[in-house]
């Protein structure tokens, strides 16, 4: 009897290592190789600006926001710790290429012209755009804002699209809230932004005035997707292999319902 019941304790004990083992069998492991092309071994360091709601904000003074939440995902699933490193617009994609940032998460679109100086990830978001004016406003498409003054941030995807279709570009900080100010003034007929930004920015601000007009029929929506340097093919691999992970098990289109309120990842 006490030979079969320190068997049996034997057997329990070996059935809990190994239940304790599994899971980290299981779980990822950043290859040396990724470990390389990181700043910080162990540390996904990533660029934002923390202003962009709902992509990236503070709320009670802690950073948040639908990419900080995807970014924590991934580098999770990579074997990495997510650490973000707050920048204003206009030193966050040079930042990528100087060795600040090993990656940028900031509702970033991609375009051909960026697509020369950095390398994208899978895109997690598409994203249309909206024409910001005033309710008396008749801007109805983006052929109409040929000469007219239309309201973005310098060197944005925003900016790029009213030159397109030869709007005269009333250029400013980049925050969104001047941008409704300038509306508001008169400064500018309209501005042109993606509809999700606009969608948190009215949960919490006052728009009263303003409206919202759809020219998706006019330009494709925005691409929306992580910049990394060239000269790391491995690390964008490994994000890649994550983001398709929390594609596949639900966890992204969940993040997405939580901050934009329907799954705009597809």
């Amino acid at each position: 009897m006490k030979i079969w019941r320190k068997l049996s304790i034997m057997a329990a004990a070996l059935l809990l290592s190994f239940a304790t083992v599994v899971p980290a069998l299981n779980a990822h492991a950043a290859s040396s190789e990724v470990n390389s092309e990181l700043i910080h071994k162990g540390e996904l360091t990533i660029g934002t600006e923390g202003t962009f709601k709902p992509y990236s904000y503070r709320k009670n003074g802690k950073l948040t926001g639908f990419e900080v939440e995807l970014g924590k995902a991934v580098a999770k699933k990579m074997g990495l710790k997510a650490k973000f490193v707050p920048a204003k617009w206009d030193s966050l994609l040079a930042g990528v290429n100087s060795g600040k940032f090993d990656v940028i998460m900031n509702g970033v679109c991609i375009t051909k012209d960026r697509q020369k100086h950095y390398a994208f990830s899978k895109v997690y978001d598409n994203s249309p755009f909206v024409l910001i004016q005033k309710k008396n406003g008749k801007l109805t498409s983006l052929k109409q804002i040929k000469g007219k003054k239309i309201v973005a941030g310098v060197g944005t995807t925003n900016a790029a699209v009213i030159h397109k279709w030869g709007g005269e570009l009333v250029q400013d900080d980049g925050n969104f809230a001047t941008h409704l100010s300038l509306v508001r003034q008169g400064r500018g007929e309209a501005t042109l932004t993606d509809e999700q930004g606009w969608q948190a920015y009215t949960a919490n601000h006052q728009t009263k005035g303003l409206k919202a007009v759809n020219v998706s029929k006019d330009e494709d929506s925005d691409r929306i997707a992580a910049a990394f340097n060239k000269k790391n093919p491995a690390l964008r691999k490994s994000f890649n292999k994550a983001l398709d992970e929390l594609r596949k098990d639900g966890t992204l289109a969940k993040i997405s319902k939580k901050y934009f309120g329907r799954d705009m990842t597809k």
